[in-house]
């Protein structure tokens, strides 16, 4: 019985499949469902002795991956054969530019971005996106039971004990922050952009990641007024000289006041001709958060801001669905 494989092993390796028709025909010779040799010779398994099956499938195995083996070759031969007959070079054509690369959208912006605040004297600062507990919520004057700490909305990767604080992937930038307040006095001057994550339903206006520019400044006499007029300065910057913004009152633990920036986008297919869109939170830095990183807050006072590069994108690009931003899709990339 194994001569026949030995004899189908040198018909298949000497078998000539240099044409299209003759490549169909080896497929269908051996691999064919219905008169394929291998096929045959498959069905006599069952008059094959139990102890000699083992070997007799190992072999028709062999068998198949010769043939397939063999057909790729051939069509590999094939294909490359026909695109040197058909291969002409024009001389009289201008070179092609090879293809470039570009920035990603969320990376212009975030360069953009940090291109204005260090106009006005910001620098930039980083830290690890892997945080304690301290850091990432209890200097900022959140309570034990803020919402913030489920884990709905933080991702937690170590639970805290009596002698090991909790590990979260960070849920803002805002240790960065408290990291610079500990190690430096005032005056500051900083901003702190970087990817953060939120155990959030993926929607198209939500996702667990995103990226946020925050800033802080901390001196002698900073007021509230300082934060209205650096924020309106980089709305014209970002939006345009025309830009119309607005604050509104809101909550943050780590400020007081806190308010929310919203500018007008204009847009005709609305009754109002446009609406107010949100684009950062901020205010002035609580005094309970100055005091956990040793700053004297009866002597100094600051002010804070944070935005999402994603909402800021959105806006300026005209995108609709903030999940675009991760698909990496060549035919969105390419458009900037």
């Amino acid at each position: 019985m194994l001569d026949i494989f030995d004899q189908l092993r040198k018909e298949i390796e000497e078998a000539v499949i240099d044409t299209k028709e003759a490549v169909e025909d080896f497929r269908v010779s051996y691999l064919g469902r219905k008169n394929g040799r291998l096929k045959a010779l498959s069905e006599k398994m069952r008059d094959i002795d139990v102890a000699d099956r083992p070997v007799f499938g190992k072999n028709i195995n062999a068998l198949k991956d010769l043939v397939n083996n063999r057909l790729d070759q051939a069509q590999q031969l094939l294909r490359s054969s026909g695109s040197k007959k058909g291969k002409t070079i024009d001389l009289t054509l201008p070179g092609r530019k090879p293809d470039l690369g570009s920035l990603h959208p969320l990376t212009q912006t975030a360069e953009e971005i940090q291109g204005i605040f260090t106009a006005y004297g910001f620098t930039i600062a980083e830290g690890p996106e892997i945080e304690d507990d301290w850091h990432n919520f209890t200097s900022l004057n959140f309570p034990e039971d803020h919402p913030a700490r489920d884990m709905q909305d933080t991702f937690f990767l170590r639970e805290k004990s009596v002698d090991i604080d909790a590990a979260v992937l960070r849920t803002h930038t805002s240790p960065v922050q408290i990291r610079v307040m500990k190690s430096s006095q005032p005056p500051i001057r900083v901003i702190a952009p970087g990817r953060v994550y939120r155990n959030e339903t993926i929607t198209f206006k939500s996702y667990c990641v995103f990226h946020q520019v925050e800033g802080l400044y901390v001196d002698e006499g900073v007021s509230l007024a300082d934060l209205k007029q650096i924020l309106h300065m980089f709305a014209r910057a970002m939006f345009g000289e025309d830009v119309k913004t607005r604050f509104r009152p809101s909550f943050f633990p780590f400020t007081e006041p806190s308010a929310e920036f919203d500018v007008w986008m204009p847009n005709k297919d609305l009754p109002a001709g446009g609406r107010w869109l949100e684009i950062l939170g901020c205010g002035m830095v609580d005094p309970n958060v100055l005091e956990a990183v040793g700053i004297d807050s009866e002597r100094y006072t600051g002010y804070a801001f944070g935005m999402g590069v994603e909402r800021i994108a959105m806006l300026r690009y005209g995108i609709k669905d903030l999940r675009i931003f991760y698909e990496n899709d060549v035919r969105f990339l390419e458009q900037f």
